[in-house]
């Protein structure tokens, strides 16, 4: 191989370097925003997860609470019956099932508090990411029109006088142009 062939090689390989290494940067770019788009929908995810659990605690509660008064009701009725025995049996019952609702009413404070804070910085990291994605794609788009635009090649004054003089011959003897610029 001569030396002319290996240097042609080399610069053929340089040049699909570095067009490899653009089309890895877009890629990573890429990956990177489906990587924050992913986060985006687990942390909404996070937020119907709140929202489930915290329907599931109300329908909890109401049932506590329904069963409160009922055992309430039948302490009531015991001790108006003097019946001591019965009191105590409905006030074990009852007493359990208060701390539930105490408990229940705690942890529905705590997912209307984590959900709140969620939701404001779901709020900013979407708005971050709509900013993210308009400036990825509009890099992209700018490296897209800059790569066309390399491969435009600079042209030099020599084949600018070569063209002319082919044009003049198309057009025949008598009708050539006048050029206003001097002749290497």
């Amino acid at each position: 191989m001569s030396l002319f062939q290996r240097f042609k090689t080399t610069l053929r390989a340089d040049a699909h370097g570095v067009v490899d290494a653009l089309e890895d940067e877009s890629l990573v770019l890429k990956q990177h925003l489906r990587d924050a788009e992913s986060a985006l929908m687990k942390q909404r995810a996070t937020v119907g997860q709140l929202e489930a659990e915290a329907k599931r605690l109300e329908a909890e509660r109401k049932r506590a609470d329904e069963a409160c008064e009922r055992f309430e009701r039948d302490a009531e009725l015991a001790l108006e019956a003097g019946r001591d025995d019965l009191a105590r049996y409905a006030l074990k019952q009852l007493l359990p099932r208060r701390r539930l609702v105490e408990r229940i009413e705690a942890r529905l404070r705590e997912i209307t508090e984590e959900k709140k804070e969620l939701v404001a910085t779901l709020e900013q990291r979407e708005l971050a990411f709509d900013e993210l994605r308009a400036r990825v794609q509009a890099y992209l788009a700018d490296r897209e029109a800059g790569r066309y635009e390399a491969g435009i090649e600079p042209v030099t004054d020599e084949q600018v006088e070569l063209e002319l003089l082919r044009r003049r011959r198309e057009r025949g003897p008598g009708k050539t142009v006048e050029s206003g610029g001097s002749h290497a």
